[in-house]
């Protein structure tokens, strides 16, 4: 029985770090975004109110993303381990 809560345990954890792999995505996208915006108002400096205003649109859409994938990962980490435990728990009869 201990071997199977140290598996659900360990799966949990493995779970949360993949689910954190999703924050490398939001960084590559609004790394890029802000280096198009650079380039565009260095290209056009009267437009450089639209493109930021474009630009932290985007960027802020795009870290929702990696939003999301921390809070699977907190999910993952201090309440999936429990409710795992009971349903085995209950599932065996203790």
């Amino acid at each position: 029985m201990e071997l199977a809560i140290g598996i659900m345990l360990g799966c949990c954890a493995l779970g949360a770090g993949i689910a954190m792999i999703a924050g490398i995505g939001p960084g590559i996208g609004e790394g890029n975004a802000v280096a198009k915006a650079c380039e565009a108002i260095g290209r056009q400096p009267e437009s450089r109110g639209s493109v930021t205003t474009t630009m932290i649109m985007g960027c802020a859409i795009a870290e929702t993303t990696g939003l999301y994938a921390l809070v699977i990962a907190i999910l993952l980490i201090l309440v999936a381990p429990r409710q795992f435990v009971n349903i085995l728990m209950s599932a065996i009869g203790k």
